[in-house]
């Protein structure tokens, strides 16, 4: 597919700039406090990672709380059973993502129900019934509310004794209900039509403005985008959003754009992203392993330099950083991994290993120190 236009050329360093000033790790409370600094946090960054890990706190709330100074873990439950105004559902995980978008993963919905996973495939139509007639009558309801069940043998370490939550889990992907609340990693579903109020479901979005919107999100939360990094965990996306982005090069509103040292890897901005000057703060950030900035390894590499591990799978005797390690970024240059854990009892945070993985300074040292006192008040406040 030709997309000829004369490229724009850029450093790394360009780039990293522009990478985070679309994540907002460039300036101080780019989004303001209180809930509605969290929605535009997760509008920004178009998904907030949901994770099981709690060595340290659980990263949804580690992400926003690196955007927002003054972040509380109640203003992302207003947002959720209070605002409604975000929804969870499955992005490349389990993510936080505004319940405006939720058109967009209606046709997602839709193929669940009509293609349901090998998965799911022991959840039988008649119990997705009864489900519904139970929360019709009952209310909202998590696993804990349920002790009728008549418990069977985990076939996952991930899995439940428990058969009503493997239909509640179907009924979610399929759009019959919605996570109502949240605590810790339980999760209260709700029929979805009561959950919202509606009258009537909203319309799917169409094919096009699905891809439309992969495409948007991207370039919202990235400044310069490739097609994997679009198209993240999502490869039959990538020839839909190929011919969107031929299309906006034709009409102008894309340019291609040549990155120094990767010039084999095609990436493409808006033109006014391009043009717009971006601040190259010292800013320090104890970044979660699931934050946007670190989850695509292979972009990560090309921009920073930096290979980060994830360990928490790995054997102790062979980990490299440590069994959950955090990327230090200092500036637009990540020059640490550190292994953290909060204990909750001793009231501190444990640093397990640090590992240096760049040159530093005292004045570098001396402010991550200070994030780290930071980071342990948030850990152990409420």
């Amino acid at each position: 597919m030709n997309m000829a236009r004369t490229p724009s050329s850029i450093s790394k360093a360009q780039g990293r700039a522009i990478w985070q000033g679309a994540q907002r790790l460039d300036r101080e409370a780019p989004f303001g406090a209180g809930p509605e600094a969290a929605l535009a946090a997760i509008r920004q960054l178009g998904y907030v990672q949901i994770d099981t890990i709690n060595v340290i706190e659980r990263c949804h709330h580690h992400i926003l709380f690196t955007r927002i100074p003054e972040y509380r873990r109640s203003d992302l439950s207003r947002l959720q059973t209070e605002d409604k105004s975000i929804i969870e559902y499955w992005t490349h995980a389990l993510s936080y993502v505004p319940t405006d978008d939720l058109k967009f993963f209606l046709p997602l919905m839709k193929r669940y129900r009509e293609q349901p996973s090998a998965w799911f495939g022991s959840v039988t139509p008649a119990e997705i019934s009864a489900m519904k007639k139970r929360l019709r009558a009952e209310g909202p309801l998590s696993i804990r509310d349920i002790g009728d069940d008549e418990l069977v043998d985990k076939t996952h370490p991930w899995a439940s004794r428990k058969p009503s939550k493997r239909v509640l889990q179907l009924m979610f992907y399929q759009g019959h209900v919605a996570i109502a609340a949240r605590e810790g990693m339980v999760k209260t579903y709700e029929l979805a039509e009561r959950h919202f109020g509606w009258t009537s479901a909203p319309r799917p979005a169409t094919e096009r403005q699905v891809t439309a919107y992969l495409l948007d999100r991207a370039l919202t939360s990235q400044g310069i985008v490739s097609l994997d990094s679009i198209c993240h965990l999502n490869a039959p996306a990538k020839k839909a959003v190929h011919e969107l982005i031929a299309t906006r090069v034709k009409r102008r509103e894309l340019v291609p754009v040549l990155v120094e040292g990767a010039e084999k890897v095609a990436h493409w901005a808006r033109p006014e992203t391009l043009e717009q000057k971006w601040d190259e703060s010292q800013r320090v950030h104890i970044l979660s392993p699931f934050d946007p900035l670190i989850i695509q390894r292979k972009r990560l590499k090309l921009f920073y330099g930096y290979d980060h591990l994830f360990e928490a799978y790995v054997p102790a005797e062979k980990r490299r950083y440590g069994y959950f390690a955090l990327p230090v970024l200092v500036g637009d240059r990540i020059v640490a991994a550190i292994d953290l854990k909060t204990d909750r009892t001793l009231g501190k945070l444990l640093v397990q290993k640090w590992t240096w993985t760049a040159e530093f300074g005292a004045e570098e040292k001396a402010a991550i120190d200070g994030e780290l006192e930071r980071f342990e008040r948030f850990q152990l406040g409420g």
